[in-house]
């Protein structure tokens, strides 16, 4: 018997005419979004998008955007969202990799990866032909290939298929007790899978209505939430750090809570939060591996300070020692995690899927610890990850594009402490005798090759830099170095 169709928009019938999705040049029902993206699906058809195929989406926050993704779900096709902000060789990487068959960008002159191409603005409005075939898209098909840079360097496709959005997204719009009164406000960027899941997909389910700004500012946010009414949205400790910073007041009395992830954020950045605005910060914790998110703090009940709060129902997290057996409560170790949210694996890289997933486990690479109640506190990370306001960087990426540069002999780049960012990226290198490398000259070459945010705040060249006893580059003591340096301690 053939599976029912998936789909992971709301096609209730009590929601066509409500509203759905508007951004600064659209406004959407339900019924006007699932005909947009019928008449666009028939238009990937034409490219010869069908089941198994991937298209790459290179868009800013927009419609569109939204559009191209379903689409390609609509034909059983998967959906690679490529951050915008990539140079060429990044988005090329990424459109290779993923095995795209079609790109949808902002037209001549952005990255397509040599492969076939629509502009945003081309996407079909009106079905053309004949209809499509009846939509049999199922649960067990792959959804999305998020990109997420890995300690090696060249970001690795996790895959997670519909089944993974569909329990991820059914447990949010629980937990956040969404109902088709509620609005978002989405400010994040769409090419992560929290923008996805949290803003997108989940209200989406529940025929709720979704705001998409292109880009976040402060003005324009806040703008945005005394002309739209939101009753929610999500965001990362930056964000809620520059709303405080900034005098202006606006009327918060439609939110109802909002989501901050991505990065730690400070018990006093939570209480003043709430002091100030008035509504109630959320805090989760989670990876793009297990489809955005694996614990939380309940909104509308008791926040554990300190923690990300408990697991999702249906998800199990513990704290598992260096031996692979799990710990008992009040131990620190590594977070591991299973359950229906946990990616299928990293596309083309089974040893790496091996490594991660192994004894059934997704090994998240971070140190916390669970209290008796079961809320997670992240003490540590294992990963040498840098996070800039919300934006993961693995300094391998950064060294790599620094040890091309000729003249180059060692690089090694940390997290330097940033006020406005939480963290951001600060570089080491030697050079070869006699190398002529300017500071200036390495952060022009990471300019060229990587997204701004990659870009290191600074480039410190040294005769050599300091080793542990195996003979590899000693980051903890360069860190405390760097420390020493830029406080003066």
């Amino acid at each position: 018997m053939t599976p029912p169709a998936y789909l992971p928009w709301s096609t209730d019938p009590a929601h066509a005419h409500r509203p759905c999705v508007r951004d600064e040049r659209h406004q959407l029902t339900y019924a006007e979004f699932a005909a947009w993206v019928e008449a666009a699906a028939g238009q990937f058809a034409e490219h010869g998008i069908g089941r198994g195929s991937v298209v790459a989406v290179m868009l800013p926050n927009r419609v569109e955007l939204l559009v191209a993704m379903a689409a390609a779900w609509r034909l059983g096709a998967t959906a690679t969202p490529v951050n915008p902000a990539f140079t060429a060789e990044e988005a090329d990487h990424q459109i290779a990799d993923a095995g795209s068959a079609l790109v949808v960008n902002l037209g001549p002159g952005t990255p397509d990866g040599g492969r076939p191409s629509l502009a945003a603005d081309e996407l079909r409005r009106v079905p053309v032909g004949p209809a499509l075939p009846a939509a049999r898209t199922s649960p067990d098909e792959l959804a999305l290939l998020v990109y997420t840079s890995g300690s090696t360097g060249r970001p690795k496709g996790v895959m997670l298929d519909h089944a993974n959005l569909e329990a991820m997204t059914s447990m949010m719009a629980d937990l956040m007790r969404l109902t088709a009164d509620d609005h978002c406000l989405l400010f994040l960027p769409l090419f992560h899978v929290n923008a996805i899941c949290v803003s997108f997909l989940s209200p989406m389910r529940t025929g709720s209505q979704l705001t998409l700004m292109s880009r976040f500012t402060v003005a324009g946010f806040l703008d945005a939430v005394e002309r739209q009414r939101p009753t929610y949205f999500s965001g990362v400790p930056t964000i809620y750090t520059m709303l405080l910073a900034q005098p202006r007041d606006a009327d918060f009395s439609s939110v109802r809570f909002a989501v901050c992830g991505a990065a730690p954020a400070s018990k006093e950045l939570l209480d003043a939060v709430e002091e100030r605005f008035g509504f109630v910060l959320a805090e989760g914790y989670g990876l793009t591996e297990c489809t955005c998110a694996a614990t939380s703090n309940r909104w509308w009940g008791e926040r554990r300070a300190g923690t990300v709060g408990p697991a999702f129902p249906g998800v199990r997290v513990e704290i598992m020692g260096s031996d692979g057996t799990v710990l008992p409560r009040g131990r620190r170790g590594e977070v591991v995690v299973q359950g229906p949210n946990v990616m299928r694996g990293y596309l083309n890289r089974p040893e790496a899927t091996a490594e991660t997933l192994r004894g059934g486990w997704l090994h998240t690479g971070d140190v916390g610890v669970l209290d008796e109640d079961g809320c997670l506190r992240i003490v540590d990370r294992i990963k040498d990850m840098i996070i800039r306001g919300g934006e993961n960087i693995y300094p391998k990426e950064i060294e790599t594009v620094l040890l091309s540069r000729e003249g180059v002999c060692e690089a090694a780049v940390i997290g330097q402490a940033d006020e406005r960012f939480g963290e951001v990226p600060f570089a080491y290198v030697a050079l070869h005798p006699g190398a002529a490398v300017t500071a200036e000259d390495l952060v022009e070459a990471c300019t060229a090759n990587m997204a701004r945010y990659k870009v290191p705040v600074g480039v410190r060249i040294l005769d050599a830099l300091p080793k542990n006893p195996i003979g590899k580059i000693d980051k903890p003591a360069l860190r405390r170095q760097h420390e020493t340096v830029t406080t003066g301690a």
